[in-house]
């Protein structure tokens, strides 16, 4: 049964050591491969130059968005974003999303890169729907060798100058 929420039923704040199991919980349910373990989630927390928020609805976690910085440059990358399936359709995606981006150009980045399975209609039209535009397709990328459709947004015009180039860094 689709759960409907009003946006002020959405608490959206970065995540916590407390998270991580409800973390663990819903990675296992959105995704049959290419997880993040307990204890990559620990790491991001912990250590990682990353942004990791979480979205609540009556202290239930239903969903997070993690974000992987380069350090020395103006580009960060939405490694992972999930949301329950109870709770999808209700806005928690696309909230999650722009306080992402909104702590990413505070944090000095500009631009921001994913990578989406082209099979994914759904968050491909999510991510359009948000301004990221498709710039290219990286064979055999994911665990069970499907490509996946890079897209790129840019959050903040610099002048060429102070931004020449973005560099691209690997998932490895």
């Amino acid at each position: 049964m689709q759960t409907t929420k009003t946006d002020a039923d959405i608490v959206i704040r970065e995540a916590t050591l407390d998270d991580i199991d409800d973390l663990n919980t819903l990675e296992k349910a959105c995704f049959d491969s290419d997880r993040i373990s307990r204890r990559s989630f620990r790491w991001m927390i912990e250590k990682g130059h990353t942004l990791l928020l979480v979205a609540h609805i009556e202290q239930q976690l239903v969903g997070y968005v993690l974000l992987l910085y380069s350090r020395g440059t103006s580009l960060g990358r939405v490694y992972s974003l999930a949301v329950d399936a109870a709770y999808r359709k209700a806005g928690i995606a696309v909230r999650l999303m722009q306080e992402a981006e909104t702590q990413a150009l505070g944090d000095g980045r500009s631009f921001l890169r994913l990578e989406v399975r082209p099979d994914n209609h759904s968050a491909i039209r999510l991510y359009e729907k948000l301004g990221y535009q498709p710039f290219d397709i990286v064979t055999d990328y994911y665990e069970d060798h499907a490509d996946a459709l890079r897209m790129m947004k840019v959050l903040h015009h610099q002048p060429e100058i102070t931004h020449p180039q973005v560099a691209h860094y690997s998932q490895t």
